[in-house]
């Protein structure tokens, strides 16, 4: 059998102009796409089976899916009640005014308890709960009995600060144990926390405690990077002077121990407050849909979207994809997912979903290269790490390294690995599977966004046989498909949408302060069904390929940025007059920031002086770092004269999309001026 291909449907062309609003994060694309066919395609992929002695011990059994079909509603109303609930639910599902869902909306329970307090009452406190290590080699260690302490006088913090349940926390940590311990007080007090990346701006934090009206702020007073201490309360200083009124307090650890500007009334040590607080803290029991985190992510209108996810549904599917796709045995795995708690991997399979399951797992501060591009493989040997979940970025990039650095390592205590962010490319994945598995881990490709709270689609290890690049079907409870335009699905062969069809226990509850934008988002090209922004196919046995975003949003190491915030942040500059970004295939992040800017008139000579082209795309990229943060630096800036525009004024990125990414460029005939790409692809060409 040869290559399969498949035609993509009229609308479906992933590098195509979109103008439906705000869509949501998914997996970049594996495939390469041929424009001038129309077809995608994809080499003939073995089929891994399970071992043999996993399937014999799996979490997962093929009779979860017969479950679900049989009746979808008793099967999770099973799943929930593996959690502790002070007040038994009685209603599964109450989908009577969609797209605004509850779940389980009248029992009553708490995050934190669910995660800490039940496991020391069942005679688990000395289980290890966290295995930190830092990036200079330090480590430190809690028990569930530690964490429960921990987390109880922080709750105990809160509340003396002022902070009171419904009321909202902004987090700002670096990648500690007291990130995690500060998300579980505020769960604890049932007051919604919203973790901002410790990499982004003061101004993008300043933006996001203004939407959410954050009462508090808990930081540090700087991170290790690489092998430096960088700042973090500045960051928060500045935001705070610029505005962000409804703060009152400033709790700060001391992370790097640097000399910071402090606001006596405001700003409170850490390590001081938690020396006179008790460590005992009754949890507040909240309804089942009381907002547990409000999570910012970027939208294609520049101005990021809260996501809202409530306590009940949300902690009822975090535990229960977290147990199944990972097939976690509590009392002997040690697990690792090596995101960052600002992302939303971090806050359901760092922080709710391993807690809930009683888990031993790592987190860990640095960088993958710091300071050795072994130092991920070192810590699974240090602490016999069995379950790993990270990105395809980072895979690629150990790729690159070299399979001889983690062949220095002890890798044999894996058992399973995962994969997280956008599609993992097969030649990827079966590197993940030989050099860092071994050849006998299986691994999940999981699919699913900051909307959907949880992992949708995935294979089951012990049940399901792998194809590299697939992340195959949905889980057990979930129903997904491909349409086509017309809202009809697809047949096996074909691509089109990727759609969830019906609601599900961990999905948002909406845009924190915007129900319009809630349904027109996510609601309104498919009515009644949510649309995920992605395009998929079914391959001929029906199992699903991601093909990448619909939308002008990219997938830069599986972080959503907008094309529109950035172009936003480089015309703010005084030399640019105006902007259009893309995101550009990129073998080791999946997309590449691309900047195309022209200047204003009177920068000219400002540019000719400072050096020339040149220096102005490395100032302007250095710009947009500092307004929004490293991640969302554009790996190229080219300065062009004019940009491809149609007669009524739309800039046409799909062209831009063309020449970043090196292919010939398409239909030009809309252009008002065609000779404008003639320039543009001469300048990229020169600039290479």
């Amino acid at each position: 059998m040869g290559p399969i291909r498949i035609a993509i449907p009229d609308g479906i062309d992933v590098q195509q102009e979109s103008e439906m609003p705000d869509a949501p994060t998914g997996a970049d694309s594996t495939p390469q796409d041929h424009p001038e066919s129309g077809q995608v395609e994809h080499e003939e992929q073995a089929v891994y089976p399970p071992p043999s002695e996993f399937v014999q011990h799996a979490v997962a059994r093929p009779s979860l899916y017969e479950e679900a079909n049989r009746d979808r509603l008793a099967f999770w109303r099973s799943r929930a009640s593996v959690l502790s609930w002070k007040t038994p639910f009685t209603q599964t599902l109450d989908w009577s005014d969609p797209p605004f869902a509850k779940w389980f909306a009248d029992g009553t329970l708490n995050a934190c308890y669910n995660c800490v307090d039940r496991h020391v009452e069942a005679g688990h406190g000395e289980q290890v709960a966290l295995l930190a290590e830092y990036e200079d080699g330090g480590d430190a260690r809690y028990t569930y009995a530690q964490l429960q302490d921990e987390v109880s006088r922080m709750a105990n913090v809160l509340g003396d600060m002022g902070v009171r349940t419904g009321d909202r926390v902004a987090i700002y940590l670096p990648m500690i144990p007291e990130a995690v311990i500060a998300m579980l007080a505020c769960a604890r007090i049932g007051a919604p926390h919203s973790v901002v990346f410790g990499g982004f701006s003061a101004d993008a934090l300043r933006s996001r405690i203004e939407d959410a009206e954050a009462t508090a702020v808990i930081t540090a007073d700087g991170q290790y990077r690489r092998g430096k201490a960088m700042p973090l309360k500045p960051a928060v200083d500045e935001a705070l002077s610029k505005g962000a009124e409804s703060i009152q307090k400033v709790l700060v650890v001391r992370r790097t121990g640097a000399e910071v500007e402090w606001t006596e009334g405001r700003d409170v040590w850490w390590h001081e407050a938690r020396e006179s607080a008790s460590t005992e803290h009754e949890p507040v029991w909240v309804q089942a849909e009381h907002p547990l985190f409000i999570l910012y992510t970027s939208g294609t209108t520049g101005k990021p979207k809260g996501i809202v996810h409530t306590t009940g549904g949300y902690l009822t599917q975090a535990a229960y994809t977290h147990r199944a796709v990972f097939d976690l045995k509590p009392s002997s795995d040690v697990y690792w997912c090596t995101a960052d708690v600002g992302w939303v991997t971090g806050h359901t399979y760092v922080v709710y979903g391993p807690l809930a399951n009683r888990a031993t797992q790592v987190i860990y501060e640095g960088t993958p290269d710091t300071p050795h591009q072994g130092r991920w493989w070192e810590v699974v040997e240090k602490y016999k790490v069995s379950l790993f979940y990270s990105s395809p970025t980072a895979i690629r990039t150990a790729m690159k390294w070299g399979e001889e650095i983690p062949g220095r390592f002890d890798l044999t205590s894996l058992r399973l690995l995962g994969s997280v962010g956008e599609s993992i490319n097969p030649e990827a994945w079966r590197w993940y599977h030989r050099v860092i598995g071994g050849g006998r881990c299986p691994i999940v490709d999981t699919w699913w966004q900051t909307e959907t709270g949880a992992i949708m689609i995935s294979p089951l290890p012990g049940v399901t046989s792998a194809k590299p690049g697939s992340a195959q079907t949905p889980l057990p409870g979930i129903i997904a498909d491909v349409l086509n335009d017309a809202g009809e699905p697809v047949a096996n062969g074909d691509a089109g949408y990727l759609v969830l069809t019906e609601p599900w226990p961990s999905m948002l509850r909406g845009i924190w302060g915007d129900e319009q934008r809630f349904k027109d988002t996510y609601w309104s090209r498919f009515p009644g069904r949510y649309f995920a922004g992605d395009g998929a196919k079914k391959d001929e046995d029906g199992d699903i390929w991601l093909l990448g975003r619909v939308d002008d949003v990219m997938n830069v190491s599986g972080h959503r940025l907008s094309t529109t915030e950035i172009e936003s942040s480089l015309v703010a500059h005084d030399w640019v007059a105006e902007a259009a970004v893309v995101g550009a295939s990129d073998e080791t992040t999946g997309q590449a920031v691309v900047a195309f800017v022209i200047l204003r008139e009177e920068a000219i000579e400002q540019v000719e002086a400072a050096g020339g082209a040149e220096k102005a795309a490395e100032e302007l990229r250095q710009h947009v770092g500092r307004e929004i943060g490293p991640i969302a630096k554009p790996k190229k800036v080219l300065v062009v004269t004019e940009l491809p525009k149609t007669r009524s004024g739309k800039i046409m990125r799909r062209l831009l999309r063309d020449v970043a990414e090196n292919r010939q460029v398409g239909d030009t005939q809309t252009l008002a001026d065609s000779s404008v790409m003639d320039l543009i692809q001469q300048g990229f060409s020169g600039s290479r």
